[in-house]
């Protein structure tokens, strides 16, 4: 827990029973004003939310409520009746759930109450699970996807009969996803089964607190708000861009250049926790890394794909301070505090000022303590991205993503649980669901189609038996059709639909898929290794590995000779670019006053730029047109992230060939759009036979981005993932799953029927409205596009520009999953660098 030195007064000691007060005295700390407010409140009966600082003792705050009402209750007699559990606790990270139970146990313990607190994750053995439910702990620390399959139990209502409060912690993370989609449906079903309950909601990074206070309490009537604490100060974090003496690169992502820096900090601290994007950037690190590491340093890897057992090693070893460094994605990014973390470094740029002011939050975590971070940019665009994140936090910018409307996908998968625990009324079901924010708006007619879907299939679907999974009964209630549609709900509950992955095993070399039996690595995508041939070598887990062969769902893999991957990398999304980072970025690349705070070289950078083409301003959008080779290339600059240029590149084609300028292809970075093709575009731009105000128009996203969606493989892939989640496809049956490529073909199929003969069916819907907001970032676009109109600044120019080496680098790579390797491209870079110089 965190220190908190201070006085007792009197009305503290009058909040606060005996127990608390003497283990708080013992240590020579005082509960902080904002954990007694918030104790304070919950006596009152109030929901809150609380909105601190990192190291402010949220946590505690949190449950001292429950620790308190805990206390005071009469232990449970031998043979007394059923005591279902008082409070849930529920996080994003399984491993933040382990955490807490290890860090709340200890002051449990220390005074000596009566307290049973266990965590429920999907890492917890099925026997602990089953004991749970017939003798339930005081507190349960869990996940939303464990509180889902709860709720649709048939004894919920008596193990949650007598629940208090539910403490819902970085609820900012928690709710801006399907995933928070479902936890809200699965708070309304507990506020049924527990009238008298009270929500906390713990957050550090808040853009819209009114959103997440409306989150916390039922929304009928609209507009509710739970209390709010929100406490100032704390020390200001201690942020650093790596001025490092060898070149920051054009173009890249791996940031390699700066890996004798960062072996120098590691060494210089005592727990250096370094952050990454993707999984692949990762691996590479901890390898680059562990090829410096001369002193023999302990250095360890933490990312999703490696397996449970291998994470918790990592864990007990942060947690007993084994470690100098450890290589993290976002797995570690919430609230856990292991060890004596003193540094962190965020290796590559943050992508929002919220992440970084959340990542940065792992070092010292004391509230009255500072932060130290460096950031290492991987290119010249990120260093500016970098400058405008550092900025953003010592002004406390916040941009974490909007709440949504809920998803209808989701809606039906709650309402397929509703009726694995009872039989329902749709309409007590419907006045539920409404309680939940993001179903506030929810309309009738839309809720009837979700329970016809789940009782059906639809329309089209409605002849096949195998999708009525509800039926209605002779008193109007809707059950469920079978027991096993019971069964089949709890293998496939849940909204993290990730990429099909097959077991990563070790074996000899050369003895492909005859020898087994070695230890499992970790997972890997499905997809990446179908790309692979016997003998390929790929890195993982921080090691180069022989690909040997696949056999059901597991890869074989050896051990490789050499240091070099042949593939560089596989798998690992990356965040999207802020709208608040895209815009600070355009902020200094059009204002030389803001320059200096820049390493040299990026500045000398920016200024030739200007010398050989031009910088955009703020608000305008820069097309540059030039030749090179047997190709004429149109460069675009909208800074609006990776998914908005990819759809933009998409739509510009189409228009592109419809005027006749034969483009060929495009790639999109984070920063800029690159067109490539057979005719003169800027020729055709400076004639008027290609009018930019008419390429860019607004109009795009009406029946182009339609005609396009309707050829392309993306609502397919969009769809294959709604189906999951709705149930309508099953991913998981008892003893056996279905491979990535049989859900494909499965969803594929039902996708072409749908289209053909039920457009407005509710899963087609849901995939439309997916498609948009995260896959395409259309409302992002359309407000670039907005943005521009008359603002479209064209340059033609005889040679590529400075500010087009980076994306003209993107051309002909062929990214295994987001990641090429920095070697290829610095041999890439060497012309395009000396020909964009051009004459000095």
């Amino acid at each position: 827990m965190s220190e908190q030195i201070g006085l007792f007064d009197g009305d503290i000691a009058a909040r606060l029973p005996e127990p608390f007060l003497r283990w708080f005295a013992e240590r020579g700390w005082a509960p902080r004003p904002h954990q007694i407010e918030l104790l304070a409140r919950a006596r009152g009966g109030a929901s809150v939310l609380l909105i601190a600082p990192t190291g402010a003792g949220k946590t505690l705050a949190g449950f001292l409520p429950s620790l308190t009402g805990l206390a005071a209750r009469a232990p449970r007699k031998p043979g007394a009746a059923f005591r279902g559990v008082h409070t849930l606790y529920i996080s994003p990270l399984k491993a933040l759930a382990v955490d807490i139970e290890r860090n709340l146990g200890k002051p449990v313990a220390e005074m000596g109450l009566p307290i049973a607190i266990e965590t429920r994750t999907g890492d917890t053995p099925t026997h602990k699970r089953q004991r749970q439910k017939h003798v339930p702990p005081d507190i349960l620390l869990t996940t939303p996807e464990q509180l889902a399959l709860l709720i649709a139990s048939a004894d919920a209502e008596r193990f949650f009969a007598g629940l208090r409060y539910v403490v819902f912690d970085e609820l900012h993370s928690l709710v801006v996803s399907k995933r928070g989609h479902l936890l809200s449906l699965g708070l309304a079903r507990l506020r049924r089964l527990a009238p008298d309950l009270q929500t906390i909601g713990l957050s550090a990074t808040v853009a819209d607190p009114d959103a997440l206070g409306r989150w916390l309490v039922p929304q009928q009537p609209p507009g509710r708000m739970a209390d709010r604490i929100a406490v100032e100060g704390g020390a200001k974090p201690e942020i650093t861009i790596l001025a490092s003496d060898e070149r920051v690169p054009w173009a890249g992502h791996s940031a390699r250049y700066a890996v004798p820096d960062l072996y120098q900090a590691i060494r210089g601290h005592n727990t250096t926790l370094l952050f990454v994007n993707t999984r692949s950037q990762a691996e590479i690190l901890f390898q680059e890394l562990w090829r410096v590491n001369e002193d023999g340093l302990p250095i360890a890897l933490h990312h999703g794909s490696l397996d449970v057992g291998q994470r918790r090693k990592v864990e007990k070893a942060m947690a007993d301070n084994a470690l100098r460094a450890i290589v993290a994605t976002s797995t570690l990014d919430l609230g856990i505090d292991w060890g004596d973390v003193d540094l962190v470094v965020h290796v590559g740029a943050p992508k929002g000022a919220s992440r970084l002011a959340q990542r940065i939050g792992r070092s010292n975590h004391r509230m009255d303590e500072p932060s130290r971070a460096i950031l290492v940019p991987a290119n010249r665009f990120e260093v500016m991205e970098c400058r405008a994140a550092l900025e953003a936090n010592y002004l406390g910018a916040q941009d974490t993503p909007p709440l949504l409307d809920g998803t209808l996908d989701v809606l039906a998968q709650h309402v397929l649980g509703a009726a694995c625990a009872t039989p329902f009324s749709a309409d007590a079901l419907f006045d539920e669901i409404r309680t939940a924010a993001p179903y506030a708006a929810l309309d009738r007619a839309t809720f009837d189609k979700v329970v016809d879907f789940v009782a059906t299939g639809g329309y089209a679907l409605r002849s096949y038996e195998r999708y009525a999974r509800i039926r209605r009964t002779k008193d109007g209630l809707w059950r469920i059709s079978h027991p096993r549609v019971a069964q089949q709900y709890r293998l496939n509950v849940g909204t993290i639909i990730e990429a099909p992955m097959l077991n990563v095993r070790y074996v000899r070399a050369g003895r492909g898929t005859a020898s087994r039996g070695g230890p499992v690595l970790g997972k890997v995508e499905e997809y990446f290794l179908e790309t692979l041939s016997p003998g390929d070598t790929f890195m993982f887990s921080g090691k180069v590995l022989r690909f040997e062969g696949i056999r059901e769902n597991e890869a074989y893999v050896s051990n490789a000779a050499g240091n070099d991957a042949m593939v560089p990398s596989y798998a690992g999304g990356k965040f999207p670019l802020s709208s608040y980072l895209a815009d600070q970025v355009r902020g200094i690349v059009a204002d030389p006053a803001r320059w200096q705070a820049l390493p040299s070289q990026v500045a000398d950078w920016l200024r030739l730029q200007r010398d050989k083409s031009v910088l955009p301003k703020r608000s305008d959008l820069l097309v540059e047109t030039f030749p090179r080779g047997d190709r004429h290339y149109m460069i675009v600059y909208p800074f609006e992230g990776r998914l908005a240029h990819q759809t933009l590149g998409m739509l510009l084609t189409r228009r592109l060939e419809r005027a006749r300028a034969q483009p060929l292809g495009f790639v999109a970075s984070e920063y800029a759009l690159a067109i490539w093709g057979l005719r003169d575009m800027g020729g055709m731009i400076g004639s008027g036979r290609l009018p930019l105000a008419n390429l860019f128009d607004e109009d795009m996203l009406g029946d182009d981005l339609e005609a396009w969606l309707a050829e392309s493989w993306l609502l397919k892939r969009t769809f294959r993932a709604c189906a999951v989640i709705a149930g309508l496809i099953e991913k998981r049956y008892p003893g056996q799953e279905k491979s990535g490529r049989q859900v494909t073909v499965s969803a594929d199929l039902i996708y072409d029927v749908l289209r053909a003969h039920e457009p407005d069916h509710i899963l087609l819907r849901a995939t439309r409205a997916d498609a948009a907001a995260g896959l395409l970032d259309i409302h992002r676009l359309g407000e670039m596009l907005s943005r521009i109109r008359g603002r479209i600044v064209h340059k033609h120019l005889d040679r590529v520009s400075p500010l087009a080496v980076p994306v003209m680098l993107e051309i002909g790579r062929e990214p295994v999953a987001g990641e090429a390797s920095d070697v290829l491209l610095s041999e890439a870079a060497g012309d395009l660098i000396e020909d964009a110089m051009g004459p000095t």
